[in-house]
């Protein structure tokens, strides 16, 4: 993947499909990027749907420089998401998310991430509308599965100059940023995204989740992105709870890469 050329975005008219699209909208910008709008349903108002796509169309023209495109389908959500990902060739999703209540165990969103081998950037309905400067990369310690996946975001680094700051979180007793897999890791990420690795920071908690929530709060961090092991080649796959945990309860959108 050299460059992000299609967008996808589920849209269901909910408020955080709509702070999806605003999103989108900005990250997309005045670039050679195409927006396809998927709605699902299967007792779909087509002239809703028609009406609403020609509004959406006049308050984003001048905003983008290719116009919106609309998919529609009757299937299931995530399946529907997955088949149109392929057909169109799109290069990241862009969902939002209204959180989850403290009794539930998945959203839609984390299914989603769970299945599917594209990038997901997770957008939070309460997020701040702002641009991408300070993105928070998680790794940790074991050696990154898939190097060229920086690639996606060597591409949103380069589009925002947005500098990337790597976080481990030391939440087991261990000598962190010396072994072998460590070094290579730093060679990996330095090779990959280039004059925007700014740092790398290692913060002891036994709780990952709120080392990095502390972490991200604490300096200001517009993304955070996370390596998902789901679908790892190289190594065992994970059942990415990380992932899932932080797509779930992020204030803040979440990038997830495979």
């Amino acid at each position: 993947m050299d460059k992000i050329t299609r967008v996808l975005v589920p849209f269901d008219f909910s408020k955080c499909a709509k702070k999806a699209l605003d999103y989108a909208v900005n990250f997309v910008g005045n670039r050679d990027i195409k927006i396809h709008l998927l709605y699902i349903s299967d007792k779909a108002d087509i002239e809703r749907m028609r009406n609403t796509y020609d509004d959406l169309c006049d308050i984003y023209e001048e905003k983008l420089k290719l116009p919106l495109r609309w998919v529609w389908s009757d299937n299931t959500l995530i399946d529907t998401i997955i088949e149109v990902q392929k057909v169109k060739e799109v290069d990241i999703i862009i969902m939002g998310t209204s959180g989850i209540k403290k009794e539930a165990k998945k959203t839609n969103t984390s299914k989603l991430i769970e299945k599917i081998d594209c990038p997901v950037i997770v957008v939070p309905e309460k997020t701040p509308k702002r641009d991408i400067k300070n993105i928070s990369l998680v790794i940790d310690d074991r050696e990154i599965d898939n190097p060229k996946s920086l690639e996606m975001l060597l591409d949103i680094a380069r589009n925002f100059n947005a500098k990337v700051h790597v976080l481990t979180i030391e939440n087991k007793p261990k000598v962190y940023g010396y072994s072998q897999i460590d070094e290579k890791n730093e060679n990996t990420i330095l090779y990959y995204l280039e004059n925007f690795y700014e740092d790398h920071t290692f913060i002891e908690n036994t709780d990952i989740l709120e080392g990095i929530f502390s972490y991200v709060n604490g300096h200001d961090m517009d993304v955070i992105t996370i390596l998902s092991r789901n679908h790892a080649k190289r190594s065992m796959p994970s059942e990415g709870l990380l992932t899932r945990e932080l797509v779930m309860q992020a204030e803040v959108p979440v990038l997830v890469i495979e």
